[in-house]
């Protein structure tokens, strides 16, 4: 079989790596070796899948159904590994292979077409949230995790540079730094995060109604991880003449049903939307960028 990476993928490490990628060129012969090694047997590419991994549907040797899943090293899949063992399967997917080559993974197959996004939206952020604080343990000892500090740490250095390329962002960007300072001067926990948690990240499984995949692990507090859901649908939101109003009920609505402070949950999801949007515009994708500004602006 032919190991072609998704358009969506491509893509994607295209505004990471805009001068080429030597992991996606040599990306099917790795794929190829993967399930040589594992003797799989090859069912089909996920597709449109996700924006920095490849994800293959595939059955063991015994016919167990599984997916492997490879990554570059930028998307950290080796701390994905950490996270997925620590976790052992509460709340999320299940590792099948704890141990294996650096940047493949071999996961339980999940039902890949079938997320909480397809739940009316009410029904979809109680199952989210509720998978969610399953994730929210202690990290394990000497965890080889980024901190919340660190990663948002980068992501300010970057929204400087783009306020002062772009000086039309640079309010909503001075804004969204003096939240993160804030938050970071005390913060109330350290958890294990998912990290990039939002509906689409949620599929429907058979051990469990509901697991979460393709975390970016972070160690900090509960709301940055929450944040991120806030936002989920922000084409609907945008769309709606309350849109502003719904936004202000949800953080209320997901801070009091995950016991998360309001107004660090509103912080966090100010400086995600504003880093998120500014990064759309920074790779060339104006109509996210316009989106998710709007959005942080009602906040």
């Amino acid at each position: 079989m032919v190991f072609e990476p998704p358009k969506r993928l491509v893509r994607a490490l295209g505004e990471t790596a805009p001068d080429g990628d030597d992991w996606l060129e040599e990306l099917p012969g790795a794929a190829q070796r993967a399930v040589a090694l594992r003797e799989l047997t090859v069912e089909r590419v996920q597709v449109p899948g996700g924006r920095s991994s490849l994800v293959v549907l595939v059955r063991a040797a015994d016919g167990t159904p599984a997916v492997l899943k490879l990554a570059p090293g930028r998307a950290r899949p080796e701390a994905e590994r950490a996270a997925l063992a620590h976790w052992a399967g509460r709340g999320a997917v299940q590792l099948l292979e704890p141990f294996s080559a650096e940047g493949v993974l071999l996961l339980e197959r999940l039902h890949p077409d079938v997320s909480v996004r397809s739940l009316p939206e009410a029904k979809a952020l109680l199952e989210a949230a509720g998978t969610l604080r399953r994730l929210w343990v202690e990290p394990p000892a000497g965890f080889p995790f980024e901190t919340v500090a660190e990663r948002t740490g980068r992501q300010a250095e970057a929204m400087r540079a783009r306020a002062q390329a772009a000086p039309e962002v640079a309010p909503l960007v001075d804004v969204a730094l003096a939240a993160r300072e804030e938050l970071l001067a005390a913060p109330p926990e350290h958890r294990l995060l998912h990290g990039t948690f939002r509906q689409s990240k949620v599929l429907a499984g058979e051990r469990m109604p509901w697991l979460a995949v393709g975390p970016d692990p972070v160690v900090g507090e509960c709301a940055f991880d929450l944040a991120r859901l806030v936002r989920d649908r922000v084409e609907d939101l945008i769309a709606q003449p309350s849109g502003a109003a719904t936004t202000r009920r949800r953080v209320k609505r997901l801070a009091e049903s995950l016991d998360v402070d309001q107004e660090r949950l509103r912080g966090w999801t100010l400086f995600r939307a504003v880093e998120s949007g500014v990064r759309a515009g920074r790779v060339g994708r104006p109509r996210d960028a316009e989106l998710l500004l709007e959005f942080a602006s009602w906040l």
